[in-house]
């Protein structure tokens, strides 16, 4: 089995920036697809960004231009860098990691960006 841990959320200002990590640890066959999701209060859970593992990227019209998404396969970790975040934004970012025909997640992480 694959365990996604995410890192990195917090509290920023509008027009900040965050960066979150996730490590999938615990299996010994090689990830898949990578990517972040999230899920805002009275909403349901949104892909924001997905990579595959040979690196091609899709993002979220919300947040191109601003999100970038990347992985370092040796490690088995992906990141999301965030930019001119806004308070929309505000969600729980959870993490996804695909092996075989099986979907992991994260516990998720809070990102908050104040007005």
């Amino acid at each position: 089995q694959v365990h996604p841990v995410e890192s990195g959320g917090g509290l920023v200002q509008a027009g900040g920036s965050l960066r979150l990590s996730c490590a999938a640890s615990g299996s010994i066959f090689i990830v898949g697809d990578m990517g972040w999701y999230r899920q805002a209060p009275g909403k349901q859970r949104e892909l924001v960004a997905g990579i595959a593992r040979r690196g091609s990227t899709t993002y979220a019209d919300s947040v191109k231009g601003r999100f970038t998404i990347s992985r370092d396969n040796a490690k088995n970790t992906v990141y999301l860098e965030m930019n001119s975040l806004k308070p929309e934004d505000t969600a729980v970012y959870y993490c996804n990691a695909k092996q075989f025909d099986n979907n992991y997640w994260g516990q998720g992480t809070q990102v908050t960006v104040s007005a």
